[in-house]
């Protein structure tokens, strides 16, 4: 019986596509949808924002396995929704620098698709990946090739998830660099050189898949924690392991099921709880904790410091889901939720470091959160950046006992960080379009706005306190001049100058559902007869204001909404304008420096 031999390789995304792979017909679609591919992306950006490219750190992905098959390609076992991902945004970067009328750097096409030679000499092109399930349509090839048109291939789940995986990555450069092709190609030398990957190679499928079966265990991902799970037992007497190993399994069940990077959560719960002086990196976590036992007391009383640990997981599981640190839900984070998506946790940090507060003073720490964590990302503030503040900010927060202690900490820190960024904010506001945002994003924008009148006209009721009722099922974006306008509705709008009028902000609305399906793209002086039979006042506005007697609440809250008999380019401008200002309210934004 031959020796059997398995190769682990720690390898860069370069070194990677250096090789050919191809997933075999017998493994499952791509199923990725939005939230897994944000995720990568921007886990991969920030380990790079801020830093000086050629001192970057490496940043590890993961493993795959792989396995020989025909001709010096290898069939890829394990990995194919990673690789696959990694493969659509090299594509994704190559079509994003050329639309710039930049030339893509000369690693990237081979890195695409190369041209190998045989035994016997002939020549083979071939793209680095190759999808031999029929679920895939042959989709990744067009994309690799540059073929823009995908439409003509039947829509199967793969299809549609390739295809996404694709755009989403498209959006993510264009909102990230904008037209800033120096920044693209940092970020492409980043990806290709800082992120790694561990590829294990066993002699033959069967050995791979045995392989693979192992790694995907339940418990896979946790090994980073390892060392200091053994470090606490060091530390236990015989007579505790039992409950250290319980502490220990709830403390990754916990993190588990909200998918959470155990490294990220360690490295969070330190700065939440330890005064901490260097930038911390999740290499240097395990070292950290063995230099300051002193500061932990994980030595004295290993039991004390996993239960301290576990009520911390919990705690973050239970923010980052939208309830407080016992699971109630709460206003604040709940709209950091569909804020945050699931690819933000730089908050958890204050929201750890604050746990300890009582409920209207832990309200009020959220509210500065989410108004502070969405002036950050409108202005585009480097994530690394706000990340050291949150950091920063902890060591004070946990001294917090009293109401002025709180309001002294949010106008020194959450209000002077506000001032800073608000003529960035406002400007950020009066350019802003469905390109810059997240679709997510953009339904929480327009669900705080509409929220913000209904608050003031009616104010806080069970109907109006919670924002994910605005972005429920019920409502939709309108674009008030449509996206794909009737002749009618093109002739009514007349000329304009801004190439994509239709996406800014000032051209959208909510309406409720029923409404929407009858608004379709006619023309505004046919909409504006449909508009006041929503229930919003923000979109009842547009049309008429709503007479329900003199000097109401509600006719103070739409006092400075305008109405519009007709709908063109100066006026999409004006009510952005008109938003932008708004929007200074909604998120507590201090006037303009000067």
């Amino acid at each position: 019986m031959s020796e059997q031999h398995i190769q682990s390789q720690d390898i860069s995304v370069a070194d990677v596509f250096k090789s050919f792979y191809v997933v075999p017909d017998y493994q499952r679609e791509y199923v990725w949808e939005a939230d897994e591919v944000e995720q990568l992306l921007t886990d991969i950006y920030v380990e790079l924002s801020g830093s000086d490219p050629t001192k970057a750190p490496e940043y590890f992905i993961g493993s795959i396995v792989v396995c020989p098959s025909d001709a010096g390609v290898l069939e890829l076992n394990d990995g194919q929704q990673r690789m696959t991902t990694l493969f659509l945004t090299l594509c994704a970067i190559r079509d994003h620098l050329r639309e710039l009328g930049d030339k893509p750097p000369g690693a990237l096409e081979p890195q695409i698709a190369a041209t190998s030679t045989d035994a016997i000499g002939t020549d083979h092109f071939r793209y680095r990946l190759d999808l031999q399930y029929e679920d895939s349509g042959g989709v990744l090839v067009r994309i690799a090739s540059s073929e823009s048109e995908t439409n003509d291939i039947v829509n199967t789940r793969s299809v549609t998830n390739i295809r996404n995986a694709y755009n989403i990555a498209r959006r993510f450069l264009k909102r990230e660099f904008r037209e800033d092709i120096a920044a693209a190609r940092r970020f492409y030398g980043y990806l290709t050189n800082n992120v790694k990957l561990i590829r294990i190679q066993a002699d033959d499928v069967a050995k791979a898949l045995k392989i693979f079966e192992t790694i995907n265990d339940r418990g896979v991902g946790l090994d980073a924690m390892d060392l200091l799970k053994n470090l606490l037992f060091m530390k236990a007497s015989r007579s505790q392991f039992d409950e250290l190993k319980t502490l220990w399994k709830r403390l990754q069940d916990t993190l588990y099921e909200i998918r959470e990077k155990p490294l990220r959560f360690l490295r969070y719960f330190i700065f939440s709880r330890y005064d901490v002086e260097e930038v911390l990196r999740e290499d240097e976590i395990y070292g950290w904790f063995a230099k300051n036992e002193s500061k932990c007391g994980y030595a004295k009383q290993p039991l004390a410091f996993a239960q301290d640990l576990l009520k911390g997981a919990e705690a973050y599981h239970n923010f980052f889901l939208g309830n407080d640190h016992a699971g109630k839900k709460t206003r604040y984070l709940e709209n950091m939720q569909l804020l945050g998506g699931k690819s933000a946790r730089q908050h958890l940090i204050v929201l750890l470091a604050g746990r300890h507060l009582t409920d209207p003073l832990f309200n009020r720490l959220c509210q500065e959160v989410e108004n502070l964590f969405f002036c950050y990302v409108i202005t585009r503030e480097p994530t690394r950046d706000f990340e050291r503040n949150f950091a920063m900010w902890a060591r004070e927060l946990r001294a917090i006992r009293s109401d002025s202690d709180l309001e002294n900490f949010v106008q020194r820190r959450f209000a002077k960080a506000k001032a800073d960024l608000s003529n960035r904010f406002t400007d950020a506001m009066g350019r802003l379009t469905t390109d810059d945002l997240q679709f997510y994003r953009l339904l929480y924008v327009l669900a705080k706005l509409t929220q913000y009148i209904e608050l003031l006209a009616y104010g806080e009721t069970e109907a109006t306190r919670w924002l994910s009722k605005y972005i429920g099922v019920g409502y939709e974006i309108e674009h008030i001049y449509p996206q794909t306008p009737s002749d009618n509705a093109k002739k009514e709008f007349g000329q304009y100058v801004e190439p994509n009028i239709s996406a800014w902000l000032g051209n959208l609305v909510f309406v409720e559902k029923s409404i929407n399906g009858s608004l379709g793209n006619r023309a505004y002086s046919d909409k504006k007869k449909v508009y006041p039979q929503s229930q919003l006042l923000l979109t009842r506005s547009l049309a008429e204001k709503p007479k329900v007697g003199v000097k109401t609440k509600i006719d103070t809250a739409v006092a400075e909404l305008p109405s519009y008999d007709i709908w063109n380019e100066e006026n999409v401008k004006s009510r952005q304008s008109l938003l932008a200002g708004l929007s200074r309210k909604v998120w507590g934004i201090p006037e303009q420096r000067r």
